[in-house]
């Protein structure tokens, strides 16, 4: 369940990056477009990082090696 919501997080900050990629290339006169779509990518970046935390604290992901 939590892989799920973590995908579907990381899909739309990637989709938000992709988004304001396009809008930078079309849009020469109205940099607002950019703006906010760079906006949304930062906010779900930080919710994506305050959710990761608080799943740590809580107990439910765990960190581990890389070669354990």
């Amino acid at each position: 369940m939590f892989k799920v919501i973590f995908i579907f997080l990381f899909l739309l900050i990637i989709i938000s990056l992709f988004s304001s990629l396009f809008f930078l290339v079309k849009d020469k006169d109205n940099k607002k477009r950019v703006v906010n779509a760079l906006k949304i990518r930062v906010g779900l970046s930080v919710l994506l990082f305050i959710i990761l935390i608080i799943m740590y604290l809580n107990g439910y992901i765990q960190p581990h090696g890389v070669g354990k």
